[in-house]
Parts: structure tokens; sequence; C-alpha cells
């Protein structure tokens, strides 16, 4: 088990390093920006390539929702959802801070969102918080409708890790000018703890819609594939 939590504690920091470094670091960069395609991708490469790296040892999840959702249909035990938890918030705190030590090197560093998720005020479009509580929820749905799918036993192998990244392109392409994308709970404590205030004080929601979102998925998918063979990883292993 220790080394499963240390496989999801180093790929949900890459998650937010990859993901939260390249909308603070690269997203606006004069001139070269890659705005919001070029970060809606670099989430999509942080899950995609640590699916392949962390898959055989700890499944990958990265993501609490997604701990939760592969719980809620069968194919993960309760026992480990704390352990997994647990990691994944810390190494989402790591990758932040490890971001938060790059983007200060530079002069006139001002912390600003910090790829911090919102709503209202602090939404990148200004959608309410109906309208990110809907988004939220239906798109974590969504990405663990997919995840359950392609890890199914009858699924082709070894395929699992570009359904999901490109899934999960897909969902921020959607929804960055909502949230800023959540749709993973640890992803959005991680630059929120440096944040502080008003991302603190709507962290609720980042934990609450796509934790039903997934949960909801997973008893979902449950339901509509009853007969489904032995769990595999996500590499199809």
């Amino acid at each position: 088990m220790i080394k499963k939590l240390a496989a999801e504690f180093i790929g949900t920091a890459w998650l937010v390093l990859g993901g939260c470094g390249s909308a603070v670091l690269a997203a606006a960069f004069p001139e070269l920006g890659i705005g919001f395609a070029g970060v809606s991708l670099a989430f999509g490469l942080t899950v995609l390539t640590m699916a392949y790296a962390i898959g055989h040892v700890s499944g990958c999840h990265l993501n609490p929702a997604v701990s939760i959702g592969l719980w809620a249909g069968g194919r993960f035990p309760a026992s480990g959802l704390p352990g997994y938890i647990i990691a994944q918030v810390a190494g989402a705190v790591a990758g932040a801070g490890i971001l938060y030590l790059i983007a200060s090197g530079k002069a006139g560093f001002e912390l600003g969102g910090f790829a911090s998720n919102g709503y209202g005020e602090h939404s990148p479009g200004g959608y309410s918080m109906t309208a990110a509580l809907v988004c939220e929820f239906v798109l974590t749905f969504g990405f663990l409708f997919v995840i359950m799918g392609s890890t199914h036993g009858a699924a082709p192998r070894g395929f699992a890790p570009i359904a999901i990244g490109l899934c999960l392109t897909l969902i921020h392409l959607i929804s960055i000018p909502v949230t800023n994308t959540s749709v993973n709970p640890a992803r959005s404590l991680g630059p929120a703890v440096f944040v502080g205030g008003w991302a603190l004080q709507q962290l609720w929601l980042f934990w609450l819609a796509p934790l039903a979102g997934a949960a909801a998925a997973g008893f979902t998918y449950r339901w509509l594939s009853r007969q489904d063979p032995a769990p595999v990883d996500v590499t199809g292993g």
C-alpha cells in the first residue's frame, strides 16, 4: 500500500504542476501564450502520461472523485479511500508549492488567482454558483463514466489512458470559462491553500459537486454493465 500511496502522491503533484502550471506560467505569456486550448491539453497530458507511468502501481486515480467513483462502481475497496485521498491531497499541495516556488522566481510576481477554481466574480466568465455546481457535477459524471468504460475488462487493452486523457482535455475545453475546471477536489485544494480567502471559501463546491457526480457515475455504470469482468488498471494490464 505504501507504494500505491507514494504513486498517487507523485502523480497528483504532477497533475497540479503540469495542469495548473500551464495556466499560471504559459497561458497568457505575451504573444506566445497557449490559452485555454493549451491548458486543456496540458491537463489531459498529465493524466495520460501518469496513467502509463503508475497505472500498474496504483491505478492512477490522482483525484478523490475518481477514487470515490471507482468505489461506487465496485472497482475499489472502501478501506483504500482514506489513504488514497490523503495522498492525493498531499500531492496536490506539494505540486502547487513547487509551482509557487517557480512562479515567484520572476520579478514583479503577483499571486493572483493562481489557477484556483471559483464561481461568481471568481469565475473566468462570470458564471453563477448554480452554473458552476451543475457544470462540475455533470462533467465529473462524464469523466467517471469514461473511466469506468475504458477500464472495463471487455474494453480494448492499453488504450484507457488515451481515452481518459482526451476526456479530461474535452472537459477543460468546456468548463475553463465556467469554473477554471476542477472535476478534482485535490486539484482545487492545492492552489487554494496558497491563495486563501475566497478560494478557500468557495472550495466546498469543488469537493461537493465532483464527489457527488463521480459517485452517481459509478453507481450508474455499475447498473448499466452488471456483468463487469475483473477490474483492470488504466494501462489495460
